[in-house]
């Protein structure tokens, strides 16, 4: 199977595009993108820091009508908690970011026109429409249509085309996201958008700067996503000698209770990976510590992820008034569910925020 270039993998994605939604016209037949918080205002022939979406003649073309991959998930792997717990979920990706992380953990895809030793083959760019999206949700039983494995804001216009269509057909939706939005663009996604992952990669200005960010947007993604009514989690990726210090911890944890502290934060293991070979592997003991101070920090849901059974009930759901735990899981899977449908602690009858199934999940009895 032969790869292509980054040249001419972007050369072949600018076929796939139609006029896009997330953007205003200007004068001199400048566009300005709002999509994102870069806010990209570009002249004709001018591409934005995504190089997926470029000003042709006056209106601004968006990649559309393609997927790198659709796979059956299950929520948890997002990872969401308190979103539709145990049901599976359908997530779709394209390629490309705003982004430039050097850990990025997808970066195959998100990454893809960015390296010119890319490995993207031709044959991952599977043509493919909105109504086949949703057919294939409805087909394999999923609860909610996820966009992930690359940056879904630079993707929006075809996002969007899909969650429509999905929520039509009683299916509720996802984003998987770095958080860097706009107040335009998440009003524009609010009617079809029910849940947003934010990865909170930090908690400096100086650090954002190195991955080609600004702190201030993604908190205020968090914050202005929250207000819209949208199910927020947050989830920080622990590497260590990066941004494991306890200084950066508690910076994080700090902006996220300031801003609801029932917002669910998981701090996830990093493996070395793409450009960041040097980083040793997340230990369980780093993630109980950053646990440790999210909930010193006053945040009632914290979580440690991606390493099952080693971080001891950091994997559950505990209720905040009599302590118990109300949804047990290890990994990807739950074990044992203790909510009403309305989402009370059957024991003690406490709401627990999220956005719940009125259909009790049982155990899943397949591994991912």
């Amino acid at each position: 199977m032969r790869t292509i270039s980054s040249h001419s993998l972007v050369e072949q994605l600018d076929q796939l595009t139609v006029t896009g939604t997330f953007f205003e016209p200007l004068d001199g037949n400048r566009v300005k993108c709002y999509a994102c918080a870069h806010q990209c205002v570009l002249k004709p022939g001018q591409r934005g820091v995504c190089r997926v979406r470029f000003n042709e003649k006056g209106v601004l073309k968006v990649p559309w009508g393609y997927t790198t991959g659709m796979a059956l998930d299950p929520v948890e792997k997002k990872p969401f908690n308190h979103f539709l717990p145990g049901s599976l979920t359908l997530s779709f990706g394209m390629l490309g970011c705003n982004f430039t992380c050097e850990f990025c953990q997808n970066w195959i895809t998100a990454q893809a026109v960015n390296e010119p030793y890319g490995k993207v083959s031709p044959y991952y760019l599977q043509p493919v429409t909105p109504a086949e999206v949703v057919a294939a949700a409805i087909r394999n039983r999923a609860k909610a249509i996820i966009s992930t494995y690359n940056e879904p804001w630079i993707t929006a216009d075809w996002s969007e085309a899909i969650f429509t269509l999905a929520k039509k057909k009683g299916l509720r939706t996802g984003y998987v996201s770095n958080g860097f939005a706009t107040h335009k663009g998440l009003d524009t996604l609010k009617p079809n958008l029910d849940a947003l992952k934010v990865d909170l990669k930090c908690g400096t200005e100086s650090h954002y700067r190195e991955l080609g960010g600004r702190l201030a947007d993604v908190i205020d993604t968090i914050a202005y996503a929250q207000e819209l009514g949208i199910w927020v989690e947050v989830v920080t990726l622990v590497i260590p000698g990066w941004n494991d210090s306890p200084d950066e911890l508690w910076a994080i944890s700090r902006s996220i209770a300031s801003i609801s502290p029932n917002t669910p934060w998981h701090v996830t293991a990093f493996h070395p990976d793409y450009k960041m070979q040097e980083h040793p592997p997340t230990s369980p003991d780093e993630l109980l510590k950053a646990s440790e101070i999210g909930q010193e920090a006053g945040l009632i849901y914290v979580y440690a992820g991606n390493l099952p059974g080693r971080v001891g009930s950091l994997e559950n759901t505990h209720c905040p008034q009599c302590l118990k735990p109300v949804i047990i899981r290890r990994g990807f899977t739950v074990t044992h569910y203790h909510l009403t449908p309305d989402g009370h602690c059957e024991y003690c009858g406490t709401p627990i925020p999220g956005v719940w199934d009125t259909e009790k999940p049982s155990a899943r009895r397949f591994a991912f």
